[in-house]
C-alpha cells in the first residue's frame, strides 16, 4: 500500500542555494540550502532536499551557483547626501569647505530626490533596512513605503539658529530653544505617527544631531520622550573635536561623561561614530547596552580616522555599519582593511566578522535582531541572492578552504546581487527593481543636482570652496 504523503503549500521556495543564515556564532552555511516563506515570515529552513520532501512553493527561486544571505543592514544614512557626491572630499574641512555650500541650496524636491536614488542603488546593492538619518521631506516615509525596502527612519533636529552667525575658535554656539523645540515635536511626531507604518517594515527613531547642538532642557526632554514613546536615539557622538570642546566649555565634561551623566547610556541609544572618544570611553558605551554604528568610508575621506569599532565589539557590543556614499558591499571592505592597517594585523576583523556586522549584528545593535539580520524560522523574509558566476567572485571553492564569504568581502561590488526579498515580497529579480521607475529616479536626481550645482556657482561662497583651486590646475 502507497501511503500519499501531501506536501504544504507555501508562497516561495528558494532552493538549491548556498545558503548562509547566520545563526549561531558564525555565518551558518548550508551546502545546497533551502527556505520556504509563507507570507512576510520565514517557515523552514534547511537542506534542498529536506524542504522539497515536505513543501511546493507557489513560487520557485532556483538558486544553483548563488549564495543567499540575510539583506545587508545600513544602520546610518542620510540619503540626501548623495547629490554631492563626488564634490567633497579631499579636503580638511569637509562641512564648511566642500560640504556646506551645497547644502545651503538642498530643497525639500532635491532631499527627496537623492533618497530615491540612494534607496534604489543601495537596494540594488542588497541593503534591504535603512536606517535613514535626515531633516524631514515631504512623502519621506510615503517613498519607503512604496518601494517595499525595511527601513527604521530618524528625523533629525537640532537647536542652531537657521542662520548661524560666524563664530570665533572656541565660541559656544548659541541656541534657538524656540526653533529648536519646534523642530524636535516635528520629529517626535513624524516618528509616533510612522512607527509600526506599512504593516512594521518601516519603524522609528529619534535622531537628533549631536548632543553638542542642542541645550540640557532639550536633552533631557528628548530622552524622556524616548523613553515614553519606546524609541531607540540615533545620533552622532564624541564624532569629532568640536563636539568635545564644545561639550567641556558648556559641561565641564567630555561626551560620554555627559551623556553617562544624563542617562542617555543604555540600550536606547545608537552612536554613531564615536571617533573622538578614547578606548576607555568606548567600553563605557559599549558595557552600557548601547549600539554602535561606523561609517568607514565617509570617516576615512572627512577624518583620516578609523572608528574604534574593534574595541567596541571587543567590550561586547553590538557594532552595524552605515555609509552616505558607499554600498555596504564597501563599507565590509573598508571596514575590515582599515583594522587591520590601524592595528597592524591582517587578523581583525576577518571577513565573518564584518559580514555579521552588516547582518545579525548590526539588526541587533538598531533593536531588530528579533525581526531581521538572519535566516531562521519566524524572522521576516529579508533575503538577498547574490550571483557567484560573476568574473570577481569566482572561481567558487568549498574544500578544503571556503571562499565565499572572504569574496563577498573583499571581492564584490554590489553588482552581483541578482534578487531581492523583503518581507517576502520580490522588490529585485533578475537584476530589475521592480517596484519603482528605476531610470525616472535617475534623471529627476540628475536634475535636481544640476540645478544645486548651478545655484552653487552663482553663489560667491563658492570661491572659497578648497577644490576650486584643484579646478583651476586641471586635477577634477
Amino acid at each position: 500500500m502507497n501511503l500519499i504523503t501531501t506536501k504544504k503549500q507555501v508562497d516561495t521556495l528558494v532552493i538549491h542555494a548556498h545558503l548562509f543564515t547566520m545563526q549561531g556564532n558564525g555565518v551558518g552555511y548550508i551546502a545546497d540550502g533551502a527556505l520556504a516563506v509563507e507570507g512576510s515570515r520565514i517557515v523552514a529552513v534547511d537542506s534542498t532536499e529536506a524542504l522539497l520532501s515536505h513543501f511546493e512553493g507557489r513560487k520557485v527561486i532556483e538558486s544553483a551557483n548563488c549564495a543567499v544571505l540575510p539583506g545587508l543592514i545600513n544602520a546610518h544614512v542620510d540619503t540626501s547626501l548623495v547629490l554631492m557626491r563626488g564634490a567633497a572630499q579631499d579636503v580638511t574641512n569637509w562641512l564648511m569647505d566642500a560640504t556646506m555650500p551645497y547644502f545651503a541650496h538642498m530643497t525639500p524636491v532635491a532631499s527627496m530626490a537623492a533618497t530615491r536614488l540612494r534607496v534604489v542603488e543601495e537596494l540594488k546593492a542588497g541593503t534591504t533596512t535603512f536606517c535613514d538619518n535626515k531633516i524631514i521631506s515631504p512623502l519621506w516615509g510615503e517613498f519607503f513605503d512604496e518601494i517595499g525596502v525595511r527601513a527604521s527612519l530618524a528625523p533629525m533636529f537640532d537647536a542652531l539658529p537657521l542662520e548661524m552667525p560666524p563664530l570665533q575658535d572656541g565660541e559656544l554656539y548659541p541656541f534657538d530653544i524656540k526653533a529648536g523645540r519646534r523642530a524636535m515635536a516635528e520629529a517626535v511626531d513624524f516618528a509616533c505617527g510612522w512607527n509600526g507604518a506599512a504593516e512594521g517594515r518601516i519603524t522609528t527613531m529619534l535622531g537628533m544631531y549631536s548632543p553638542d547642538m542642542m541645550p540640557l532642557e532639550m536633552l533631557r526632554a528628548a530622552k524622556e520622550i524616548a523613553q515614553r514613546e519606546g524609541l531607540m536615539l540615533h545620533f552622532h557622538v564624541a564624532q569629532g573635536d568640536r563636539e568635545t570642546e564644545q561639550i567641556v566649555k558648556r559641561y565641564g565634561k567630555r561626551p560620554i561623561a555627559f551623556l553617562a551623566e544624563i542617562g542617555y547610556l543604555d540600550e536606547q541609544l545608537l552612536a554613531v561614530h564615536l571617533t573622538d572618544a578614547t578606548d576607555e570611553e568606548v567600553i563605557q558605551v559599549a558595557k552600557s547596552g548601547a549600539g554602535m554604528v561606523l561609517c568607514s568610508g565617509m570617516i576615512g575621506t572627512i577624518d583620516g580616522i578609523v572608528p574604534p569599532a574593534h574595541v567596541f565589539r571587543q567590550a561586547g557590543g553590538p557594532v552595524a555599519l552605515g555609509s552616505s556614499y558607499n554600498n555596504i558591499f564597501h563599507e565590509m571592505k573598508l571596514t575590515a582593511l582599515f583594522n587591520k592597517i590601524k592595528y597592524h594585523d591582517p587578523t581583525i576583523m576577518p571577513a565573518w566578522e564584518v559580514l555579521r556586522m552588516a547582518t545579525i549584528e548590526g539588526a541587533r545593535a538598531i533593536g531588530l535582531d528579533h525581526k531581521i539580520g538572519s535566516l531562521e524560522v519566524g524572522k521576516e523574509a529579508d533575503l538577498i541572492l547574490i550571483d557567484l558566476s560573476t568574473p570577481n567572485l569566482s572561481p567558487t571553492l568549498l574544500n578544503p578552504i571556503r571562499n565565499l564569504v572572504p569574496n563577498f568581502v573583499y571581492a564584490a561590488s554590489g553588482h552581483e546581487v541578482k534578487s531581492v526579498m523583503v518581507a517576502g515580497k520580490l522588490l529585485l529579480e533578475d537584476y530589475q527593481v521592480l517596484t519603482v521607475d528605476e531610470s525616472a529616479i535617475i534623471a529627476e536626481a540628475q536634475l535636481q543636482a544640476q540645478q544645486i550645482s548651478q545655484c552653487v556657482a552663482s553663489d560667491p561662497i563658492h570661491k572659497k570652496m578648497v577644490l576650486m583651486a584643484a579646478m583651476a590646475r586641471g586635477q577634477l
